[in-house]
């Protein structure tokens, strides 16, 4: 959601412009965190195309990572801010990045902060960046925590990049398998089945089926469609409810084989992103609740709020994750290492590191197991068409 604000500032100034958050209290959050006292505050309407990132709107990782290192670079080499941003404008190709980047430049031109003017678009630039680049701001290294963002962005896209990869064959043989079965039961099984109708006779029960399935899929095959989409949009609608999508993260968790890998993942992802913002100088706190919003699954994020509630209440954060099944002995105790030692942030890139590695071999071993799973059922289904179709066929025509 985007909203209109008209604030003033720690001197006085009146400021205007828009934030994009989730809700009116998130917008709220942002503009007070950026040290703005709200006038007024209104929601904008946006137009429906707007919703669609389908219609590019949307930033691919690799073009974040590039914008964030050469914006480094040129910080790091005394380029004024706003220069810096012109200079990108001028070398990017993403044209709803080149927007982002014009309303940055025009809300630096105006007072606003690099971290309040990336706070406006954080579906692109998240809490975990603008909280860093803030820190930069504050710390006068802008250009290292630029850095830093690039370097987690890429690990987290290659990380991202193996899941998907692994995951492509499988996906990718099981829909040419169901676009092969349409085709099978709309045009080429309609042609069999008939030659064993006229030559009549008694068929063994699978060739029955069979025929009485290609039958009812020859005329009414839409409705297969229908009901698939229908699932589809079903599950989607569920999912978006609080009690579907608790019950979705719930399952994603719990899974045979894929269940260790999204908690390995959401691991990775808990300690990676933790400790970028612990290395900022974020607090430790805000750091914890910015994470919980960030690692995309509900049951681990109310683990790390009540964690928060914790910390609140004088434990310490190893105290809070203890006693989770979901937060095994081996990251409470890394994290109680860390806290003792006071390279906590150090600790979590280590423990990131080690559960990054740990996903690559899962998904190296699931892909493996699925092949010779993909083959079976490949040769369940030829098994069924030779036994209830071809076989008939063949025995009859041995017969005349």
């Amino acid at each position: 959601m985007k909203f209109f604000y008209k604030a003033k500032n720690q001197e006085g100034q009146i400021k205007t412009g828009t934030v994009v958050a989730q809700d009116q209290d998130r917008a709220e959050q942002l503009l007070g965190e950026n040290g703005l006292v709200i006038i007024s505050l209104e929601q904008k309407e946006e137009n429906i195309l707007e919703s669609f990132s389908f219609l590019g709107r949307s930033v691919k990782n690799k073009d974040l990572v590039l914008f964030s290192r050469q914006l480094a670079t040129l910080i790091s080499a005394r380029v004024p801010i706003i220069q810096a941003l012109r200079i990108l404008e001028e070398q990017i190709d993403n044209k709803y990045l080149l927007s982002i980047i014009r309303d940055l430049i025009t809300s630096v031109e105006n007072g606003d902060s690099l971290s309040t003017a990336m706070a406006k678009h954080d579906k692109v630039f998240g809490n975990v960046y603008t909280s860093l680049v803030r820190s930069g701001e504050v710390s006068g290294s802008l250009d290292k925590s630029l850095v830093y963002l690039a370097d987690q962005l890429e690990k987290d896209y290659e990380l991202r990049s193996k899941v998907k990869g692994a995951m492509t064959y499988p996906v990718f043989v099981l829909s040419a398998l169901g676009i092969v079965g349409f085709l099978m039961f709309k045009f080429v099984l309609p042609n069999l089945t008939s030659v064993l109708e006229e030559q009549g006779g008694t068929l063994p029960p699978i060739s029955v089926g069979l025929i009485a399935f290609t039958k009812f899929f020859g005329k009414y095959w839409w409705t297969f469609l229908l009901g698939l989409a229908m699932l589809i949009l079903g599950i989607k609608y569920y999912i978006s409810t609080q009690a579907g999508r608790y019950q979705w993260d719930t399952l994603k968790i719990r899974l045979p084989l894929i269940g260790d890998i999204f908690r390995k993942i959401y691991l990775s992802r808990f300690a990676r992103n933790l400790s970028t913002l612990v290395m900022g100088g974020i607090p430790i706190i805000k750091a914890l609740e910015i994470v919980s919003e960030i690692i995309n699954n509900v049951i681990y994020r109310d683990i790390i709020m009540d964690t928060v509630g914790k910390i609140s209440a004088g434990k310490s954060i190893s105290d809070g994750l203890s006693g989770h099944k979901e937060f095994p002995n081996l990251v409470t105790q890394m994290v109680r290492v860390g806290e003792q030692t006071a390279q906590l942030d150090d600790i979590l890139a280590k423990l990131a590191s080690f559960y990054e590695k740990e996903v690559d071999g899962k998904v190296a071993t699931l892909t493996t197991l699925l092949e010779p799973l993909i083959m079976i059922v490949l040769g369940i289904g030829v098994g069924l068409l030779v036994a209830g179709i071809l076989m008939p066929i063949y025995n009859l025509a041995g017969m005349s």
